[in-house]
């Protein structure tokens, strides 16, 4: 017995391990309870009672070996497991595909380089606002739908703390604080409360631009707007202005530009007219420069917004509105030529 003891140290000794799998197995074929030395300490009564003692010790050699052995391996892949460690796991597979910008980013940009261009500075405000650079600094009237619940998210049912509807607040507050000449563009997210459908959203995005000046005339505004409708679609592009009305402008207008896909011969597209309205625009009431500060007998002003949604809508032939929000890759990837 004691023979074949030496050949188990022999054997021991020698023992190595691929995996932890096979580490396992060696463990349960040499100590498991029904291993190769749980039998030997079974056959162990069996020895004649002089040989006991050196045959224990043998076999007390034998199992601490053995335990030794598989603790080292064991400790070996421990050791890999703890390099390991440094790997992310949930690190996304090579190659990493670079991303690129949002289209409202992309269309956002754009539009602020042109009336940079133009001499506007990027002016921001905060998105929770209050009643009077919303809507009373800004000529709404009391009345004024605007205000209803269905129109406006008020916080906590506070008439004078909202979120804005429109980034024209930004510059009130803008007016209040800078004494003309004031040349600013206006960007940003502002909320309304609508039903979402391929056509509209409760937020979405707006820039505004303002310059007030002396001698600011309706001429300096059709300028501008002319600027930038061809630098923002096509060379070929043409404007039109119809009247229209808005609280905090004097002549009011809405700009249409030329159908950028059919040239303005009429499609489905812009109904047939060959025309697709893009913005609202108007020269600043008195009532809003004297709300703000500025008095309106020496200084004017023209104002104008957008949504930046529509002006992607028509750069990119986007048709439903609430592909923007949902963060569809797929969506997204086909602006990567565009970034």
């Amino acid at each position: 017995m004691i023979n074949k003891i030496n050949e188990l140290l022999k054997e021991v000794e020698t023992l190595t391990a691929a995996n932890t799998e096979e580490l396992e197995a060696l463990r349960i074929k040499y100590l498991s309870k029904k291993g190769t030395i749980s039998l030997l300490m079974n056959d162990f009564r069996n020895v004649p009672a002089e040989q006991k003692r050196e045959v224990g010790q043998y076999l007390n050699k034998l199992k601490e070996t053995t335990q030794n052995k598989i603790n080292e391996l064991k400790a070996n892949f421990d050791n890999v497991q703890i390099v390991n460690n440094d790997i992310d796991l949930t690190r996304t597979a090579y190659p990493i595909e670079l991303g690129t910008r949002h289209p409202l980013s992309l269309v956002k940009k754009e539009i602020c380089d042109i009336f940079g261009r133009l001499g506007f500075s990027i002016a921001e405000g905060p998105e929770i606002e209050d009643d009077w650079h919303v809507f009373s600094s800004l000529n709404f009237a009391e009345d004024h739908p605007a205000r209803d619940m269905q129109d406006t998210f008020f916080i906590q049912h506070n008439p004078d703390v909202l979120l804005r509807t429109h980034t024209s607040s930004v510059q009130t507050r803008v007016m209040e604080k800078q004494e003309p000449p004031i040349r600013i563009i206006c960007p940003g997210r502002v909320y309304r409360n609508e039903a979402i459908s391929y056509r509209a959203h409760c937020f979405f995005h707006q820039v505004e631009a303002l310059y007030v000046d002396k001698n600011v005339s309706f001429a300096d505004l059709k300028q501008a707007l002319l600027f930038f409708a061809k630098e923002m679609f096509s060379a070929d592009t043409k404007i039109r202005l119809r009247p229209s009305y808005f609280p905090f402008t004097e002549p009011s207008a809405e700009m249409d530009i030329s159908c950028n896909i059919c040239g303005g011969k009429g499609c489905p597209f812009c109904k047939g007219t060959g025309w697709v309205e893009i913005l609202g625009c108007g020269m600043v009431d008195p009532n809003v420069l004297e709300n703000c500060g500025i008095d309106s007998k020496v200084y004017s002003g023209y104002a104008l917004g957008m949504g930046i949604e529509r002006i992607t809508n028509l750069k990119y032939q986007v048709k439903d509105l609430r592909m923007f929000s949902e963060n569809d890759v797929r969506f997204l990837r086909e602006f990567e030529s565009a970034n």
